[in-house]
């Protein structure tokens, strides 16, 4: 953390303690730790898929049967909301509410302004090689994959990923990391370890290896995600997420069915816990989240992930020459817990930053300029219109609408507990947090098992209308060729828009234009 940084924040938090959730003592070895700092960036082993009978996540208070907490109609609230109920005066469980939304840099109310515009500097800092940034990296801050048009939202930038195919002893084609991880890093704060898809024939020049050879043929490109909004996803319950995966199937006539993983919450010792961020459904946590980006974008280790990212599985952490700022550095001089690069504990500013977002606003300009169209645009997304009458539409992954859990729900594991800021809101991600193949799948396995390679997560489509690059790559440039590229589970919606008249697909357009 620089010094202007540090002098803000002392000037606005000196009189705050971080949530004591944050300062929980870990007791976990340097060793075990370096175990889960590429759990983000390497193919698991096992399928993560989360049954009712897996009994490896907590449901959170949500039965997974449960079909009041989420609707498939755009205009529509959960059920859930209709009956609220009494809570305590330590407790309250307030009537649900819409959850604020703005594009205005402004508290949700989970923190103060003074606190939200401090943890949004830390959220912007450009961090330095002195600080820990490298050796290989993508950004040197979070704001540099997430500030269009505010900072938390997202960007133009890009990812690569790699690996390739290969058979395992049923015959069955599975994905293998390219060599240290799928994620190749587009940056390095020295030019001998840059990374690149292999092969990379001068490979040996580091480290005193090989050269690499084999070709990496499975290549991937993995667009920015909007972060705004963020804390109330957090807030749902996971039995919310399986009810409505469990829901699809009946719904569709079997064509549709998301996959709800559960992954491990790192801040809780590995509990696992429904993921719902990252375009593989890497995370559960915002927390866990901020670390990992911390090492995988950044370079910067910290106290869920200690062991440097290799560059193509070469050694170029501390000792290697590469990287001077040592991995092993207590948080501060008052406690043993070991923080690596991340001294001040930034990830903890990070993930408070993104909960006390607003969500993403719908343009009310658009709405009302063109209410008609909007209105018959979301009633095709809602229920597409054929030949035999109304069927399943986009909404059915696209979930317009979902209730968080209420207040004081213990979630991550029991590491934290849902805010009254964040409790009990209804909002409007247009997404089901659930991987799906639509036929776009990127054949990049991560937290999820092979059983993810073909699917991607469900991108929220609050704020759609400031994405210049859809779908998970971005090679998508209109909402048209969008909505073609679907295919797989999507393909009896996509088949039925292509029956739509001419006016009736700009309507389902023009509605989008207003997310």
């Amino acid at each position: 953390m620089n010094a202007l940084k540090l002098a803000v924040i002392v000037l606005f938090l000196a009189a705050l303690i971080l949530p004591a959730a944050y300062r929980t003592a870990h007791s976990q070895t340097s060793m075990a730790l370096a175990a889960e700092a590429d759990q983000a960036n390497m193919a698991a082993d096992e399928d993560a898929t989360a049954t009712s009978t897996s009994g490896n996540y907590d449901t959170e208070g949500v039965s997974t049967t449960d079909t009041n907490t989420f609707s498939y109609q755009v205009d529509a609230v959960p059920a859930g909301t209709k009956s609220a109920t009494v809570g305590t005066a330590a407790c309250p469980t307030p009537a649900p509410t819409a959850a604020p939304t703005g594009f205005d840099n402004k508290t949700n109310g989970l923190t103060g302004q003074l606190t939200f515009d401090a943890d949004k500097l830390a959220f912007e800092e450009r961090d330095q090689i002195d600080e820990g940034l490298g050796p290989v990296y993508n950004a040197q801050s979070c704001a540099e994959c997430h500030q269009d048009p505010v900072t938390g939202a997202i960007s133009q930038i890009t990812e690569l990923r790699a690996g390739h195919n290969s058979t395992d002893s049923t015959g069955a084609t599975i994905f293998v990391d390219a060599p240290g991880g799928s994620l190749i890093n587009d940056r390095a704060t020295n030019s001998k370890v840059h990374e690149r898809v292999p092969p990379l024939y001068t490979a040996g020049i580091v480290g005193g290896g090989a050269a690499i050879t084999a070709s990496q043929s499975v290549r991937a490109l993995r667009t920015s995600l909007n972060t705004l909004g963020d804390g109330f996803v957090e807030a749902v319950a996971d039995g919310t997420i399986v009810a409505i995966a469990n829901n699809q199937p009946g719904t569709t006539a079997g064509e549709i069915a998301g996959q709800a993983i559960s992954v491990p919450v790192l801040e809780a010792g590995g509990t696992k816990r429904i993921a719902r961020f990252g375009w593989k459904n890497q995370h559960a946590s915002l927390l866990s989240f901020s670390s990992d980006a911390y090492l995988n974008e950044m370079g910067i280790t910290n106290r869920f992930t200690l062991a440097e990212n290799t560059s193509l599985g070469r050694f170029v952490g501390f000792g290697s020459g590469f990287d001077p700022v040592p991995d092993n550095q207590p948080c501060d001089a008052n406690t043993s817990i070991i923080c690596g690069e991340d001294t001040a504990q930034d990830i903890n500013l990070f993930a408070r930053f993104m909960r006390a977002t607003k969500a993403p606003p719908r343009d009310q300009q658009i709405i009302s300029t063109f209410s008609a169209d909007v209105t018959a645009g979301a009633q095709i997304f809602a229920s597409m219109p054929t030949p035999n009458g109304p069927t399943f539409s986009c909404s059915v992954c696209h979930v317009p609408s979902i209730l968080t859990a209420k207040p004081c729900t213990p979630i991550n594991g029991g590491a934290f507990n849902v805010p009254v800021a964040l409790g009990s809101k209804v909002i409007r991600p247009f997404s089901d947090f659930l991987l799906h193949n639509v036929g776009t799948g990127d054949n990049i396995v991560q937290n999820g098992g092979q059983s993810t390679r073909q699917k991607v997560r469900t991108p929220p489509l609050w704020g759609v209308r400031t994405r210049t690059r859809l779908m998970h790559d971005g090679a998508s440039l209109t909402f048209s060729e969008a909505i073609l590229r679907h295919a797989g589970e999507a393909t009896s919606v996509i088949n039925n828009y292509k029956l739509l008249t001419a006016t009736q697909k700009r309507q389902l357009i023009t509605f989008l234009e207003s997310l």
